[in-house]
């Protein structure tokens, strides 16, 4: 066996050992610096609004959300399904966590009041701070989502079924081609440039939420009317060329009838 062989064989079982070391690997710490980040310019987090899920969608596909976790938990799981019957960890920044009494930590500090934050290839498993009653807190975190759609599990650790998705300014839902919100059942209300989108019992599944820009709206209409117009133009033009070649053909025929008729009962010169 030469020497390339050898070469490539070794390499092919570092690729394998290296991959299968990670993905038996455990759950590992999530960085302090990115736990401790502030959410996005000109956001912050709704610690008080009235449900058990909120979630505030940015204008750069991102979104800030907000959960109620109920004082009987000590650990919970946060990921995305992967359409292939998987799940698949969120980048999670800017962890907070707030207690009944208003308290708020950021995640850098969970490991002072006995809690963690750590991360496998599967899901991001958090270990919550110490509580200081037995009233629910309040976890918050700030992660990347699709442009111009939103969607999580209804995780069953929920401190309750109530959810709310805001919506970026100037965007809507109300299209049916557009936008598109899933589960049912939910009400949409507008608040100054930006819709509020409520459920008031959501129990599993997943909430999604596909929205557009307005101005979107116009310009595919746009679009859609130029098309149009270019259609009917070549309508036209191909229905103009129909009547011209059938004019032709309507003259030629009749030229050919024509020279027919002269010749009348007589044989064709020379065999008369």
């Amino acid at each position: 066996m030469n020497r390339k062989v050898l070469a490539a064989v070794a390499l092919c079982l570092l690729v394998f050992s290296s991959g299968c070391l990670g993905f038996f690997r455990g759950p590992q710490p999530v960085d302090d610096e990115r736990l401790d980040q502030a959410p996005p310019d000109g956001y912050e987090y709704e610690w008080d609004a009235d449900r058990a899920a909120h979630f505030t969608l940015t204008e750069n596909a991102r979104f800030l959300a907000v959960y109620q976790v109920p004082a009987n938990r000590s650990e919970i799981t946060l990921y995305r399904n992967d359409g292939f019957g998987g799940t698949n960890a969120i980048d999670v920044s800017a962890v907070r966590y707030r207690y009944p009494n208003g308290t708020t930590i950021s995640g850098g500090e969970f490991e002072d009041y006995g809690g963690s934050v750590r991360q496998t290839r599967d899901e991001v498993v958090v270990d919550l701070p110490n509580g200081t009653s037995g009233e629910p807190g309040r976890l918050a975190f700030t992660s990347s989502s699709t442009p111009k759609r939103f969607s999580l599990p209804a995780y069953d650790w929920v401190g309750g079924t109530s959810y709310e998705v805001v919506l970026p300014p100037q965007r809507s839902v109300d299209l049916p081609v557009f936008g598109n919100v899933r589960p049912g059942g939910y009400e949409a209300r507008d608040q100054g440039d930006r819709v509020r989108i409520v459920w008031s019992d959501v129990t599993a599944g997943s909430v999604s939420v596909q929205y557009y820009l307005q101005r979107d709206v116009y310009v595919f209409g746009g679009i859609a009317a130029a098309l149009l117009l270019v259609g009917l133009v070549g309508l036209v033009y191909y229905r103009r060329q129909i009547e011209e070649l059938r004019e032709r053909r309507e003259e030629m025929g009749g030229k050919a009838e024509l020279e027919d008729d002269d010749f009348g009962d007589d044989p064709p010169p020379g065999m008369g």
